[in-house]
């Protein structure tokens, strides 16, 4: 099967929140995704099959040099074929040339998704106790840097 890695359009939004309802206990609805085509500082991709299926999506959020992956969902059909790990590596390569660094929260008990990140060098920097609802969950942050911040280069 071909994956191929577009811009999140109007036409995706039923699919996505479709996609929403199986992965997340608290999912976003139509209108909540819809309102991320007009927000100037996030960019959602999604993975479409050759035949235009909705498998998968992420979303991207950048306030100056800094990057904040929202969102990675990928429908449970077809999980396990590298199609969250090619939607973040969209992301990577862009912030590898734009950003000081992305970071995202996970669930502590995602084995999966944690497995994912560190693999495309995110590391560990910190625990929010109690982040996630239905059921409630710490969530892990998990960062990956690009280049040195250097806090005093603007004085």
């Amino acid at each position: 099967m071909q994956v191929k890695i577009v811009p999140m359009d109007r036409s995706h939004i039923p699919a996505l929140a479709a996609l929403e309802r199986q992965c997340f206990s608290v999912p976003w609805s139509q209108a909540m995704l819809e309102e991320e085509l007009f927000n100037d500082t996030a960019s959602f991709l999604v993975a479409e099959s050759d035949t235009e299926q909705v498998l998968g999506y992420a979303g991207l959020y950048v306030v100056l040099d800094e990057g904040y992956i929202g969102n990675v969902a990928v429908n449970p059909a077809y999980r396990r074929q590298g199609i969250a790990r090619r939607l973040v590596e969209v992301y990577c390569r862009f912030a590898q040339e734009r950003l000081a660094f992305l970071t995202l929260e996970v669930r502590a008990g995602n084995q999966a998704a944690i497995a994912l990140y560190e693999g495309l060098e995110f590391q560990e920097v910190g625990r929010r106790k109690h982040y996630y609802q239905e059921p409630v969950e710490d969530a892990i942050i998990m960062t990956r840097h690009f280049r040195d911040i250097d806090p005093m280069a603007d004085q």
